[in-house]
C-alpha cells in the first residue's frame, strides 16, 4: 500500500477503506507522509466528498490518534456539548451549571476564539487565576465530585486533528463537510464522553452561512454518532444577531451570571432550557423534555445553577469574588454609544459585523498569538423585533484603543432597521437526532 495510489482512488472517486485511512492518518501523524501528498488527498476528498462509512472510519482513526481518555470510572452518562462557533456565545457558561445542578456530567474540552467568534476558554480565563489546564486525573476527579468540568484541549488528544486542520487552513478545504465533521467529533469522542450535543450555528455571523449546509454538517455528525455507536444529537440554531446582549470576554461572563440569576436574554435563556433539556435526557436524568426543563427552570429560581457555577469556578482556582461582585471586572476607559439615525423595528443585526467589531475594539484575535482585552467589547441594547425610536441606544462600545470610530459606524450599520418587522426574522431551531 502506498499514499499515491490512496490518492489516486480517491481521487477518482470511489470509496477508501479502513486499511486506507488507517494508513494515511498514521503515516501523516507520524511524518511518514508529506504535506504535499497529504494536501492532494485533503483536496480529492474536497472534491469527491465521502460516504457515511468513510467518514465514521476517519473519524475514528483520527480520534485513536493519541491518547483517549477513558471516563468510565466516573458513575452515569458523561455528556459533552459543542457549538460551531457565534458571535456573544456564552451558551457553555451558563448549560453546564444548569445541567450539573440537576444531576447531569459535563466533560467538556474548548476552544480560544479566532476572528470574528469568541472561544469559551478567553471567556473563562476572563475570570482572575482560572485554570484551564487541568490534567486526565484532575478533570476526572472533578467531574466526579461537582459534575462538571471545562479545560482546554490536551495536546496528546488527537493529534491528527491538529496536523490536519492546520494544513487544511492553508491549502483551500477548509469547508468540506466530511473533514469539519470529523474534525470536531474525533476531538469529542477522544476526550471520553458518552453523549453529545451539537449546536449548528447558520447565518451572518456563524461558518455556516445557510440552513441547508448547516442541516448537512448536523447530519453528518449525528451519522458518525450512529456509526460509532454513540448518542449524538443537533440543534440547528441560527445567528443572524449575536446572542444575548454581550459580546466580548468579561462583558460576556457578566451576562452569564445574571443569566444564572434569572435575569438574562430571553433568546440566551431559552437556547440552554432547550439544550439542557435534550442533555438531561440523554445522560437519563430525565425520560422527558417537559420534566427536564422543569428542573433547569427551578434550579434557575432557586439559585442551585448559580451555586454550581460558584463552585465551578473555585475547582478551577477562579477567583469567586469577581462572580459574587462583578462590578470588579475591569472596566475599559473608553465607553462610545451607538444611536439609532431613524426609527422603526429592527429586522437584521449583522452578527458578523458585530463581532469584527469586537475584535477590532480589543475583544478578540486574528492571529493566534494576538493578546485580547479582557474588558473590550459590544453590548446591544436591541435585538431583532424590538422597536426603536430615532435617537434611541442601539448599542455601547467598550475599548482601550482610542480609534474607534470606524467600530462605532459599522456597529450602527448592522442594524437594518425598517417600518414594519418581518415576521420571517424570527429564528428558528431544528433538532436532528
Amino acid at each position: 500500500m502506498n499514499i499515491e495510489e490512496i490518492i489516486e482512488k480517491k481521487r477518482d472517486g470511489f470509496e477508501l477503506n479502513r486499511d486506507e485511512i488507517h494508513f494515511f492518518v498514521k503515516g501523516y501523524v507520524d511524518n511518514k507522509i508529506p504535506d504535499y501528498q497529504a494536501s492532494a488527498l485533503l483536496m480529492a476528498i474536497y472534491i469527491r466528498g465521502m460516504n457515511k462509512k468513510e467518514i465514521g472510519i476517519l473519524t475514528d482513526e483520527m480520534r485513536v490518534s493519541g491518547e483517549v481518555w477513558d471516563l468510565s470510572s466516573i458513575p452515569g452518562l458523561k455528556l459533552d456539548k459543542h457549538s460551531t462557533g457565534g458571535v456573544g456565545d456564552k451558551v457553555s457558561l451558563v448549560l453546564g451549571p444548569m445541567v450539573a445542578s440537576c444531576g447531569g456530567k459535563l466533560a467538556k474540552m474548548s476552544g480560544r476564539g479566532l476572528g470574528h467568534t469568541g472561544g469559551t476558554l478567553d471567556k473563562l480565563e476572563s475570570i482572575p487565576n482560572f485554570d484551564i489546564y487541568e490534567n486526565y486525573e484532575e478533570f476526572k476527579e472533578q467531574i466526579d465530585k461537582i459534575g462538571m468540568a471545562i479545560i482546554g484541549q490536551d495536546s496528546k488528544i488527537d493529534p491528527a486533528d491538529k496536523k490536519l486542520y492546520a494544513l487544511r487552513d492553508v491549502t483551500g478545504t477548509v469547508s468540506s463537510i466530511p473533514l469539519i465533521a470529523s474534525s470536531i467529533m474525533s476531538k469529542k469522542l477522544a476526550s471520553g464522553a458518552d453523549c453529545i450535543l451539537l449546536d449548528v450555528k447558520y447565518g451572518s455571523g456563524a461558518f455556516m452561512k445557510t440552513i441547508e449546509d448547516a442541516k448537512k454538517l448536523a447530519q453528518t455528525m449525528v451519522d458518525i454518532g450512529k456509526e460509532l455507536n454513540k448518542d449524538v444529537r443537533a440543534e440547528i440554531t441560527d445567528m443572524d444577531q449575536p446572542l444575548g446582549f454581550a459580546v466580548g470576554n468579561n462583558l460576556e461572563v457578566k451576562e452569564v451570571i445574571n443569566t444564572l440569576k434569572g435575569n438574562g436574554p430571553k433568546d440566551l435563556i431559552e437556547l440552554c432550557l432547550s439544550s439542557g433539556s435534550i442533555m438531561l435526557q440523554q445522560g437519563k436524568i430525565f425520560d422527558n423534555e417537559e420534566d427536564a426543563r422543569k428542573a433547569l427552570i427551578e434550579n434557575i429560581n432557586n439559585g442551585k445553577a448559580f451555586e454550581k457555577f460558584k463552585e465551578f469556578v473555585k475547582t478551577q482556582k477562579g477567583d469567586v469574588s469577581y462572580i459574587e461582585h462583578p462590578e470588579k471586572f475591569p472596566v475599559a476607559k473608553n465607553i462610545i454609544e451607538v444611536y439609532s439615525n431613524k426609527s422603526g423595528f429592527v429586522n437584521k443585526i449583522n452578527a458578523l459585523a458585530i463581532g469584527k467589531g469586537s475584535m477590532e475594539l480589543g475583544g478578540g484575535r486574528e492571529k493566534l498569538d494576538d493578546i485580547i482585552d479582557m474588558s473590550a467589547g459590544i453590548v446591544l441594547n436591541k435585538k431583532i423585533g424590538d422597536e426603536v425610536k430615532e435617537g434611541e441606544l442601539l448599542a455601547t462600545l467598550y475599548t482601550n484603543k482610542e480609534n474607534y470610530e470606524k467600530v462605532k459606524e459599522d456597529v450602527l450599520n448592522a442594524f437594518l432597521i425598517d417600518n414594519v418587522f418581518d415576521e420571517s426574522n424570527i429564528s428558528k431551531k431544528i433538532l436532528i437526532d
